[in-house]
């Protein structure tokens, strides 16, 4: 009996002090709601990082204003720089703007929160030093493609070559990677690190070269007549000046090669060439030369 009642007190005590610290943790939690000071400091922090975000985003706004009017078009043309270059490079400072803003205000954020940054921030370099020893091909790439950017190699929408092998229009330039579609809808991506002798077709006016080949034995001044005539009358939308006659390009025992030469826009020489050669071919037949029209069609055709 004397067993009992001495469990049955202990049991009692124990859900007396079961109670007694729900009670005090009950205590802590309404002291903690209910003080004043706790949420003035909440309050503040609240404030502060309210604050830090909304002069981010104006620091933001005013550095994207300030990019937009350092590459705006009218700016680009009165100093001579290629629209797309700047446009390109505008984009780039966009974007670094934008992750070293963010990156500033994630640390004053961890601040507000009394997060010590000393070690996080010696963390992040060594894990950057890891990475950087990990991927040097992907810091290589990456270091390359500022430079293709920056030094204006090629932008968006230019027709270049690179090492001899791919050719084609531009379409994105990474900071990784650039890809590249040919003519026939083949698409290349080459890691920037891999670029090397680059011909870019875009940069300059290019020169179509037109070559008229005539038998040795046909009157000289004739078939010139006749090219300075096509020369005379070809236009083109891609053409930038009048066809050049040069002269004879070279002679043989059976044939004399004439050269033509205009120049044409940007990348637009096969273009003009093609209807150059067209044009100079319809001279021909019109003349009747035997090379380039025979009997029989001019019989089709009632000539």
């Amino acid at each position: 009996m004397i067993g009992y009642e001495r469990v049955q007190g202990m049991a009692l005590s124990l859900i007396a002090d079961k109670t007694h610290l729900w009670e005090k943790f009950i205590q802590d939690i309404w002291d903690s709601v209910s003080d004043t000071d706790m949420w003035m400091n909440v309050l503040k922090v609240f404030l502060r990082i309210l604050l830090i975000l909304i002069f981010s985003r104006i620091a933001r706004i005013i550095l994207n204003r300030v990019i937009d009017h350092l590459t705006d078009v009218r700016a680009s043309k009165r100093l001579k720089l290629r629209t797309r270059r700047v446009q390109t490079v505008g984009k780039l400072l966009k974007n670094t703007a934008a992750y070293v803003i963010n990156f500033v205000v994630l640390l004053m954020i961890l601040g507000e929160f009394h997060i010590n940054l000393a070690p996080l921030l010696a963390g992040a370099g060594v894990l950057g030093l890891a990475i950087g020893f990990g991927a040097q091909s992907l810091v290589k790439d990456v270091i390359t493609g500022f430079f293709i950017i920056l030094e204006d190699h090629f932008s968006v929408g230019d027709v270049i070559e690179v090492g001899g092998k791919f050719r084609g229009t531009v379409e994105m330039i990474g900071l990784r990677a650039t890809r590249i579609r040919s003519w026939t809808g083949e698409v290349f991506i080459l890691p920037n690190g891999n670029i090397s002798d680059v011909t870019n077709f875009s940069v300059n006016n290019s020169l179509a070269v037109v070559d008229v080949s005539v038998p040795a034995t046909e009157q000289l001044d004739h078939v010139v007549e006749v090219v300075r005539g096509v020369a005379a009358k070809f236009e083109d939308a891609n053409a930038l000046g009048p066809v050049d006659y040069l002269g004879i390009q070279s002679m043989g025992g059976a044939d004399v090669v004439l050269r033509l030469t205009v120049l044409c826009r940007p990348n637009q020489q096969a273009a003009v060439t093609r209807h150059l050669n067209a044009e100079t071919k319809k001279a021909f037949e019109a003349a009747g030369n035997p090379r380039y029209y025979s009997v029989e069609a001019m019989e089709r055709t009632g000539g």
